[in-house]
């Protein structure tokens, strides 16, 4: 585990303000990580691998998170336009992403909007309302799609009630297999992990009420219309109700640049435990292409 090289935030043009961490050269090829669920700034992944691959890797915190502020109201639609402008403000030009978890939903957001050269989820959520998917969910977390799409409000309030750092906690490891569980319970990564929640947290539960209510609700973009290529990850070993249960088999089928691995040796946890192969293949799907450069 390595601690971030640089802090800070950056001002949207509408005013608000995000925060990210970065690992690697400031001059490296950019690529923005986007955390799963109430995860803050403090925990990247790879440990070297952004300085042996020469990337400048970038957490950036969602609204509500650690030390963004709160957008009341917003959808996944909205998150393009906030990458966009910490782009702008960073002077990134051309970037690739990486969504872990409940990330996946943003970074494909992203993906549908072109505002990046290529992308890579790993241990994504899909679209878990999707009928493809349908008698493959864990009941309650079918529950909690059914609630969260028949009173989107109601549901987010309900979640803002219980959650915080130390639930989340026992929530990741009741959900993960033996192989996860050696990663998370380890003693550096785990103390990392949970300062990661409570920076996640430090405003409050309503930053990941809300990315809640939007991952388990309808989601707006066309996944069918995303141009740019995207590596989906997973293992064969991820246990967890709330990643993709079919491993990102019916993802991969709705996105048309896609290239799915499902890794036969690894859990959930495999950002961390297959850091540099992540990184070494989403920097040559972006060479595939044409790099996508954020427009104003």
């Amino acid at each position: 585990m390595r601690d971030p090289d640089r802090l800070g935030t950056v001002r949207l043009p509408g005013g608000r303000t995000l925060g990210w961490a970065e690992w690697g050269p400031r001059d490296g090829r950019p690529v923005l990580f986007f955390s799963g669920a109430a995860m803050g700034r403090g925990l990247g992944f790879g440990g070297g691998a952004p300085a042996r691959l020469g990337v400048r890797l970038i957490a950036v915190e969602r609204p509500g998170i650690g030390a963004s502020e709160p957008e009341p109201g917003r959808s996944l639609a909205d998150w393009p336009g906030d990458v966009r402008g910490l782009a702008e403000g960073l002077g990134l030009g051309a970037f690739s992403i990486v969504g872990f978890s409940q990330g996946a939903p943003f970074v494909l957001a992203c993906a549908a909007a072109g505002v990046c050269a290529a992308a890579a989820v790993v241990s994504g959520q899909d679209d878990l309302g999707s009928p493809a998917l349908a008698g493959l969910l864990d009941p309650g977390v079918a529950g909690m799609i059914q609630a969260a799409r028949a009173d989107p409000a109601g549901f987010e309030a309900a979640v803002a009630d219980d959650a915080d750092a130390e639930s989340m906690w026992r929530l990741v490891a009741a959900g993960s297999s033996p192989t996860d569980l050696a990663v998370y319970t380890e003693p550096a990564f785990a103390a990392a992990y949970r300062a990661c929640l409570a920076e996640g947290f430090a405003q409050g539960p309503g930053g990941y009420a809300r990315d809640l209510a939007l991952c388990f609700g309808r989601w707006p973009m066309d996944l069918g219309a995303i141009g740019v290529p995207v590596d989906l990850w997973y293992g064969a070993l991820d246990t967890s109700p709330v990643h993709s249960p079919d491993h990102g088999a019916a993802l991969a089928a709705r996105i048309p640049a896609a290239r799915r691995h499902l890794l036969p040796d690894a859990g959930g946890s495999l950002l961390w435990t297959h850091s540099d192969r992540v990184l070494a293949a989403l920097l040559e799907r972006a060479d595939e292409g044409q790099p996508a450069v954020p427009s104003p």
